[in-house]
């Protein structure tokens, strides 16, 4: 009997990664690729969309030629908000936008400020954001008014990736139900919804919608020729890759809390109600559609770190992690405002150092950069535990649960244990779980944790370095306010 294997592919918003595993959940290879972003303006972050199918299909068909068995599913994740459009005939259509793209970002304001934000709420309890899709396209009616009267079909870049392997155009739960697109109280589409944004037109740009395990179509003769997959692979939905990533730690369950420490900074909870009292920023439709996903996030994480290594030139991590801990916890008054991409506190907020003296060295403020993204990561737990109970423990991923140091760091800011999870391609395996699930693998989602996921060691706060901390994240959300009226002003 050969050997079998799923499929996982995840597409970010720089990176398109692709990973295979047995169905023991195992990686047993991987292949990425950079992808080019343009930024023809300030605030712009777009791609090609003929450069994200050909880097997708060069991955998969580098994968495809080391296996040594049969890929019986494939699953896609991806970065969730942006825009991808087909037009009427399913060609291309204009740019692929990503998720840190705030070219719409006066949508953003001009909403919040006029009660848009507010009204919507009611229906999708979620906050607007620049790049979701509502904001973007009124960007586009506005100022590529010939795009928008091209669009045919509204895609998220998963969404998009299935459709150039399979030539089928669906939306997906987890995704659509964080654009902004959806009422998540009905889970339709909702004519008002869009009214309100001013893209009324777009209703009938939005494809059939379908669950993450449905198989939503198969590769196609074409496609096969250019991936070396086999014809007729079934692909299913896929997921929006903050699910996919919750899927593969095991966080299935209602109450479970899990934080993705990465470039992105994802914290969130699975639950059996919307939590909509405007405590969190973010509802959607979990992989499990009969929960919902609580989310709260931002670029506030550890892609910090990458800029700080640029600036120290400084590659070897085991250094940087002494470098912090020769630096003890009460040893100074120095923090930094990781905002370097976005912000979680003000859309106009930039990354900031404050106490600077002249004896501090690399070393503090490489210490003040990791207290920095774990104070953000704390800022949204804290907005997470409004709504529900403290939990025993948090899973944590990424690049944070890499470093002893900085995992014990969290764990000692949050006061809170925390497991960690070590898996690398956290997305590509969670949409290869759920592959596995639509090429009836596995009988469920459960079915499909209990026989791929394993949970890593747990780390335990220590209680008087978390007091120390309470004290200085204070300090930390008072420069955020101080500084909540000049921010518009830089």
């Amino acid at each position: 009997m050969g050997k079998k294997y799923l499929l996982g592919i995840d597409n970010g918003g720089t990176y398109s990664k692709a990973a295979l595993f047995d169905l023991h959940g195992n990686q047993v290879e991987k292949r990425s690729i950079q992808i080019p972003v343009y930024a023809p303006k300030e605030g712009y972050t777009q791609r090609k969309l003929e450069e994200i199918r050909d880097a997708n299909f060069q991955i998969v068909r580098e994968l495809v030629k080391t296996c040594d068995g049969e890929i019986l599913g494939v699953g896609i994740a991806g970065h969730g908000k942006g825009l991808y459009l087909l037009d009427r005939k399913r060609d291309f259509l204009y740019f692929g936008i990503g998720s840190t793209d705030k070219r719409a970002l006066e949508y953003e304001l001009k909403w919040k400020e006029d009660g848009t934000a507010r009204k919507v709420f009611q229906k999708t309890a979620q906050q607007v954001m620049a790049c979701q899709p509502v904001a973007l396209l009124r960007w586009l009616k506005e100022y590529e008014r010939i795009v928008y009267e091209k669009i045919g079909y509204i895609l998220s870049i998963k969404d998009f990736v299935r459709f150039c392997l399979t030539g089928e155009v669906y939306a997906e739960y987890t995704d659509i139900s964080g654009t902004n697109l959806l009422n998540l109280r009905t889970r339709k589409y909702d004519r008002e919804l869009l009214q309100e944004f001013g893209i009324q037109e777009m209703y009938e740009c939005l494809p059939e919608i379908r669950k993450a395990s449905d198989i939503c179509g198969r590769i196609s003769r074409e496609t096969a020729k250019w991936t070396g997959l086999s014809e007729g692979t079934p692909v299913v939905g896929g997921m929006f890759d903050i699910d996919a990533c919750a899927l593969a730690m095991g966080n299935i369950r209602p109450l479970d809390m899990c934080v993705i420490a990465g470039t992105w900074g994802i914290n969130e909870y699975v639950s059996e109600k919307l939590i909509d009292d405007g405590s969190v920023a973010m509802n959607s439709i979990f992989c499990e559609p009969q929960y919902c996903l609580v989310e709260e996030s931002s670029a506030a994480s550890a892609g910090n770190l990458e800029w700080f290594l640029k600036l120290v030139n400084e590659r070897d991590y085991d250094k940087i992690n002494e470098m912090v801990e020769h630096v003890p916890v009460e040893a100074d008054h120095l923090y930094y405002m990781p905002f370097l991409y976005a912000s979680n506190e003000n859309p106009l907020a930039k990354g900031m150092m404050i106490g600077l003296d002249g004896f501090h060295t690399a070393q503090n403020i490489c210490r003040a950069v990791y207290e920095g993204v774990a104070f953000a990561h704390y800022t949204h737990i804290c907005a997470l535990l409004k709504g529900r109970k403290r939990p025993d423990v948090i899973r944590l991923a990424g690049g944070v649960a890499n470093s002893k140091v900085w995992s014990q760091m969290f764990a000692d800011v949050f006061g809170i244990p925390l497991r960690l999870i070590q898996d690398v391609e956290l997305g590509a395996k969670g949409a290869a779980m759920a592959a596995g699930i639509g090429a009836g693998l596995f009988a469920d989602y459960g079915s499909a944790v209990d026989a791929c996921v394993r949970e890593g060691i747990t780390i335990y706060p220590d209680i008087e370095k978390t007091k120390i901390y309470r004290a200085k994240y204070e300090n930390y959300r008072r420069i955020i306010e101080a500084m909540d009226r000049v921010w518009a002003t830089l």
